[in-house]
């Protein structure tokens, strides 16, 4: 695959970002792609290895190793190195529902598992991705034709998140009669409003809806179903200024049984958006935010009003404190620096990764290095100092006289293994507390699974982890006719894990409903 001397002669190269300094003035994208001749030379970088461990997609040492979607990257690198990006398409969509949204959010799993990764730098694969499919569209080869035979067979999906989505897609391919619906007033789930602008444009999001839709989709939007006693659970402390914004008044209710009778099949794929809290003492202060609510508020008066409504948690002139060191928590800083914060602080209680792989953590496992991210280049390029502090947690949450959060006493963390389970274990370093001033804290902790309402409605069972329960592969709850998929039936995963879980998920209803399943 691609040119077999091509790893040696051409270096790897990916788009050109814009400064850090110069993009945060806005939320646009700032990924400039490559010349087509240069996006070609790193197709030809893809060195036909034998064994590609790029399309693996299993599991290594508890680490994803290579695609979870099992893409074709050595076919479609090769492709974009002979310039048939017609034919690349047809093979990155055999795979990959959405290649827009994978090419811009996903952490490469196909890159870290790069043959190329052994000695030198891996194949630009990623942008490889978003130069076919952009070209796609550009071009015409997205076809949203709907099927031309229907079965005569309804699915109801709950949750328009990349999981859900994904399980539409194929099932209406296959010719049933797809509706999903969504609770957020646009499509999307966490890609819509739980990912910032910058890292993915809602336009891409709304392009690809415009075509599921004219493919034959039904999508309903501002519709809960379930939601106990007529109201679905908001993230945000019932006494804050933000439940109101966030938990949407137009929304419409639909009850499970109603479903469950008109539709053949139901599949939940409501996300895992039950936010882990941090139960300290102050955790009651005004000014402290989960991040989803945070980034949601940010990107919903973005879309509506360029942020001129003012219906958002606003960091503008205040200093911030981001607990978690994941990529939500870099999201955060991103869209902190952007409203104009005047400082930004980001707690790891993790040990700070080495800059190269450890000994115990050899190729082609997931490389567990220090990464920076983009939001923290950012916070670099502006205050000077990288944001992270790690091994470190908010054992209290200081409050002024009026009850805002004012400050977090942290105390630093130590890390040893425990001889017996061989696990590692944290303890509070003695005497190592300090004051972090703040103005405004923000929770991107992850998540514990489904919020329960949703499993309640519907009787279905969760297992310990607070995921919807399942037999182990399958996905068909203990309810007849119900089904799930995605990081509610997985838990907090990546956006390739939920394609993965949808597209299997729809072999399973394809299967049920008609004897036999032709998805792959």
């Amino acid at each position: 695959m691609g040119k077999p001397t091509g790893f040696l002669e051409y270096e790897r190269k990916t788009s050109i970002e814009i400064s850090p300094k110069a993009r945060i003035k806005n939320f646009d994208e700032f990924h400039i792609p490559l010349p087509p001749e240069e996006q070609k030379k790193q197709g030809a970088r893809c060195m036909d290895c034998g064994v590609p461990f790029c399309q693996y997609g299993k599991m290594i040492n508890g680490m994803a190793s290579g695609c979870p979607l099992n893409n074709l990257c050595p076919e479609w690198n090769d492709l974009v190195y002979m310039g048939n990006l017609k034919e690349a398409y047809k093979r990155l969509r055999k795979t990959n529902n959405f290649p827009e949204f994978t090419s811009r959010v996903c952490p490469a799993l196909c890159e870290a598992a790069c043959t190329c990764n052994i000695n030198g730098d891996p194949v630009a694969t990623k942008e490889n991705e978003r130069c076919i499919i952009e070209n796609a569209y550009e071009q015409g080869y997205v076809s949203c034709e709907p099927p031309k035979v229907r079965t005569g067979k309804k699915v109801a999906v709950i949750g328009s998140g990349p999981s859900g989505l994904a399980a539409a897609d194929q099932l209406n391919k296959r010719g049933h009669s797809v509706t999903v619906f969504e609770r957020s007033d646009r499509i999307g789930g966490l890609l819509m409003y739980g990912i910032p602008n910058m890292k993915l444009d809602k336009k891409i999001i709304d392009r690809k809806v415009e075509y599921l839709t004219k493919s034959g989709i039904e999508f309903v939007t501002s519709t809960e179903i379930g939601g106990g006693k007529g109201k679905a659970p908001s993230t945000v402390a019932e006494g804050d200024s933000m439940a109101e914004y966030l938990q949407d008044s137009k929304l419409k209710y639909i009850k499970p049984e109603k479903l469950l009778e008109d539709y053949d099949a139901v599949i939940l794929a409501c996300g895992a958006s039950n936010p882990r809290n941090i139960n300290a003492e102050g955790r009651d202060a005004k000014g402290i935010y989960y991040a989803v609510d945070f980034l949601k508020t940010t990107t919903k008066s973005l879309l509506n009003s360029g942020l001129s409504d003012g219906q958002f948690v606003s960091a503008e002139g205040k200093k911030v404190l981001i607990i978690g060191g994941g990529d939500t928590g870099n999201d955060c800083v991103g869209t902190s620096i952007r409203q104009g914060a005047v400082s930004v602080t980001q707690l790891e209680m993790m040990p700070k990764p080495p800059a190269e792989r450890a000994a115990n953590n050899p190729w082609p496992e997931w490389p567990r290095v220090l990464k920076t991210d983009y939001g923290q280049e950012e916070a670099i390029a502006l205050f000077g100092d990288d944001p992270r502090i790690y091994e470190t947690t908010v054992k209290e949450f200081l409050k002024d006289a009026d009850g805002n959060v004012c400050g977090a006493k942290c105390v630093m963390l130590n890390w040893e293994k425990d001889p017996e389970t061989g696990r590692m274990k944290m303890s509070e370093e003695p005497g190592s507390e300090y004051i972090i001033d703040c103005d405004i804290v923000l929770i991107a902790a992850g998540f514990l699974g489904a919020q329960n309402y949703v499993a309640e409605a519907f009787g279905v069972e969760l297992n310990q982890r607070g995921n919807v329960k399942t037999d182990s592969g399958k996905y068909k709850t203990n309810v007849e006719k119900v089904y799930t998929c995605g990081d509610m039936h997985r838990g907090q995963s990546l956006v390739v894990w939920a394609i993965h879980e949808g597209r299997e998920a729809a072999v399973e209803v394809d299967a049920d409903l008609l004897g036999y399943s032709n998805l792959i």
